[in-house]
């Protein structure tokens, strides 16, 4: 088998292993698509935190070795097509029980080196295929995996993780529901399944801005649902989205700006609507905010909520909402690369690659 290693920072090399023996508790899963994330981007400029490590943590793939006590346990057989989570829960807190595994401990691998989650686990903690940029991945008795439902082909069931993180953020964290009013920003492939899981959820007006590079991501924000689209390099964000809703502002605001940092906050709060409007923030780095204004806040009584990944009842729904077929999925599988291009892949979707990309997939077959 082969994999895309990242040997050190923006470093990556082809290297050949051979196949694991897979236990009765573990099964081998055949990699058909990576998807990559913003995630990646930044993941990929960082130094090593120890051994080189394959990435890849939006895995779709066939199950090609499953041994007899994996197969009891979790109901999957040789030859079915499923979405693997990048979690890999300890299976016995209280969050895994409610199936919110995104906020287990055994997951935070910024904080706990002994910690595995896909994409992110270097190759000396065994047997070491932890990312999906390979032909192969490790499923242990813990791996959380979806059943992709009939009609939907990998590439698409690839839009799983972006598309749970819309119906999570938007739906479940921020509230938004029929006849809501959405300001989502920034147009990426996290962003545009947000307004995908408002249009779907029935929300009456929904908004994306985004910068001028944003311009063809815009237009595609349109075609997937949203009614308003703002520039903000253009315009002027706040007086847009106060002249679009009538002066009343948003119910809930959905920040997936990815580095707009302070400017995305401050507009959000002031878009949301006079009381009781929700705020979702989605982001990451070491962002200050010593002038955070609390008081402004408080006075709208607002609620303001972090972003932190998906559920596994976000993940059923985007499953079912992309085998749905009611939004042109085409619009956001923009680039599909092979194994050796791996890093091309990810600079395309930093902007530094292939122009347009939306959402990128890394076929390691290819």
């Amino acid at each position: 088998m082969l994999a895309a290693v990242k040997v050190g920072p923006s470093t990556t090399e082809i290297r050949e292993f051979g196949v694991p023996d897979i236990p009765p508790d573990a099964a081998l899963m055949k990699m058909e698509v990576a998807g990559v994330c913003g995630t990646d981007v930044s993941q990929y400029k960082l130094p090593l935190r120890g051994a080189p490590i394959i990435m890849g943590h939006e895995n779709v793939g066939t199950l090609a070795k499953v041994g007899r006590d994996f197969e009891r346990h979790k109901g999957f057989k040789e030859g079915d097509l499923v979405f693997l989570e990048h979690y890999l829960p300890c299976g016995h807190c209280e969050w895994d029980h409610l199936g919110e595994y995104r906020h287990c401990a055994a997951t935070e691998w910024f904080y706990d080196p002994k910690a595995i989650r896909y994409g992110y686990t270097p190759l000396d903690t065994a047997p070491g295929f932890w990312g999906g940029f390979s032909h192969y991945v490790y499923l242990p008795l813990n791996a959380v995996l979806h059943r992709v439902p009939e009609g939907l082909s990998a590439e698409e069931a690839g839009l799983g993780t972006p598309m749970s993180n819309g119906i999570q953020w938007t739906l479940m964290d921020g509230g938004v529901g029929y006849a809501s009013t959405v300001l989502i920003q920034g147009p990426g492939q996290q962003g545009l399944c947000c307004a995908m899981a408002a249009k779907q959820a029935g929300a009456s007006l929904i908004i994306v801005t985004g910068t001028s590079k944003d311009a063809r991501r815009l237009e595609v924000a349109k075609l997937l649902g949203a009614d308003a689209v703002i520039d903000v390099q253009k315009e002027n964000a706040l007086e847009r989205v106060m002249e679009i809703t009538g002066g009343k502002g948003v119910d809930v605001v959905v920040d997936c700006s990815s580095g707009a940092g302070t400017k995305a906050v401050l507009l959000g709060i002031e878009a949301t609507k006079r009381r009781g409007g929700t705020m979702v923030v989605q982001g990451e780095g070491n962002q200050t905010f010593p002038d955070f204004p609390i008081g402004r806040l408080t006075r709208k009584g607002m609620t303001l909520k972090s972003a932190r990944g998906h559920s596994y009842r976000a993940v059923e729904l985007a499953l079912h909402a992309l085998a749905s077929r009611r939004f042109p999925l085409d619009l956001m599988m923009t680039h599909r690369f092979g194994l050796s291009e791996v890093e091309y892949a990810i600079k395309s979707v930093g902007g530094e690659g292939a122009a347009g990309a939306i959402h990128v997939s890394v076929m390691p077959w290819k």
